[in-house]
């Protein structure tokens, strides 16, 4: 893959890069002809998932973790990060307790962000007071999710607040800030797979792929 390997901000992913031939990997034949190509293939995914707990693990130290999942989006990355998290823990003799809750953002209207943001979720986060706490998102664009999210978990005094972000894309006016563990940046294409949707479809992918615009069409609303 056309990427560059480093600590911060993760994996860079070229704007040339074209991805990979759909025929070299498998997927669900009911999505043939909605994608142009696999982007990220789900072991790559899976090993980078993996030096992320690592780094994670390095920062916390022996403390426990709150992990807050923001849905729907995010919910396999968090799954495997938690999963790899408690394995390394284990490996390392570490004693570490995870607790996950959930929330989940509604702003996006077919491949386009919308102005409208809601949250959606438990009103009552104080479970999050003095307790070391884990955003996770899967994708991270304007921000306008991420400085919210963090706006809200702060209202409940956290002892400390980290976010991982499994994609940051490029975009204009893009984050000012990155997450604190970023899996890759990506140019500003609309990827779906690996639980990321349009318009709810291709959470069962995989892979990370590149949406097609035969698969826009078929699937707007």
């Amino acid at each position: 893959m056309a990427a560059d390997q480093r600590k911060e901000p993760g994996v860079v992913i070229k704007d040339s890069w074209s991805g990979y031939s759909l025929e070299l990997f498998n997927y669900p034949e009911h999505y043939r002809g909605d994608l142009e190509c696999v982007y990220i293939p789900h072991g790559v995914i899976m090993n980078r998932i993996e030096c992320l707990a690592r780094d994670i693990l390095e920062d916390i130290g022996h403390h426990d973790l709150m992990v807050l999942c923001v849905l729907k989006g995010g919910y396999k990355f968090c799954s495997d990060l938690v999963e790899s998290i408690k394995a390394q823990s284990r490996s390392a003799n570490r004693r570490l307790t995870t607790r996950v809750e959930f929330i989940r953002f509604k702003s996006y209207m077919n491949d386009q962000s919308t102005e409208d943001m809601h949250i959606i979720g438990p009103d009552d986060l104080s479970v999050l007071k003095g307790k070391n706490v884990l955003i996770v998102e899967a994708i991270v664009d304007t921000g306008k999710t991420m400085r919210a999210l963090l706006q809200h978990v702060e209202t409940f005094q956290p002892k400390m607040v980290k976010v991982a972000g499994l994609l940051v894309k490029r975009v204009p006016h893009g984050a000012a800030e990155l997450p604190d563990y970023v899996g890759f940046v990506i140019p500003n294409r609309f990827v779906v797979g690996y639980a990321l949707d349009y318009n709810e479809y291709f959470r069962d992918l995989n892979h990370i792929c590149v949406i097609s615009e035969t698969g826009k069409q078929k699937y707007k609303v």
